[in-house]
């Protein structure tokens, strides 16, 4: 019975050295555990944050990208809209000459006994109606603004003067037709303009 005592006690305290390794592994385990657990979390919030970071540089980039695709659509277009810009500006002196060619005609020499100058001078407005709708189907419009009130972005005032009847600040005389292409002044009209008695 001594014996089977001892072998119990002896085998008891066995067990509770192995359950002391054991525990001791345990715990080992929980804080090698633990530990991984804290350096993980932290690499994940460290991932978190560069996903992040390269989330806003990539939203960031594609905005830069889309307003620079619109600035260069915008360019293109008006490259197309006004490229013809210093072209029609040549032009609108021929256009200038073929008027003041009609203008000059005496009306009382059209005639048919005159048949030379009848041709030339039909000629020459035949041209200068052509040479309106060119400028029309380009976006080229005249300004005649006869009448109409002073806009410092489409006339040019060359004078003022009092005229009975006229409001004030309306055009009275146009000694240059203006033209506008695509809604832009490209020559304005040079005016002159009623002024108060």
């Amino acid at each position: 019975p001594t014996s089977s005592r001892l072998l119990c006690t002896a085998t008891k305290q066995k067990n509770n050295g192995q359950n002391l390794e054991d525990d001791s592994s345990q715990n080992e385990q929980k804080t090698d555990s633990a530990s991984t657990e804290k350096t993980l979390t932290e690499e994940k919030v460290k991932l978190e944050e560069q996903l992040k970071e390269t989330l806003e540089k990539y939203k960031r980039a594609l905005a830069d990208t889309e307003n620079l695709r619109r600035r260069s659509q915008k360019l293109v277009e008006e490259a197309k809209l006004y490229g013809i810009q210093g072209f029609c500006k040549d032009l609108l002196e021929v256009a200038d000459i073929l008027e003041k060619a009609t203008a000059s005609v005496p009306k009382d020499e059209i005639k048919e006994e005159n048949p030379h100058l009848k041709n030339l001078y039909e000629g020459l407005v035949m041209t200068e109606v052509q040479i309106q709708k060119v400028f029309t189907k380009h976006g080229l419009l005249k300004l005649n603004p006869v009448g109409a009130k002073f806009d410092p972005y489409e006339h040019e005032a060359l004078f003022h003067t009092p005229v009975e009847g006229k409001e004030p600040g309306t055009i009275a005389l146009v000694t240059k037709v203006g033209y506008k292409l695509h809604g832009r002044t490209l020559r304005p009209a040079l005016v002159g303009v009623v002024k108060e008695p």
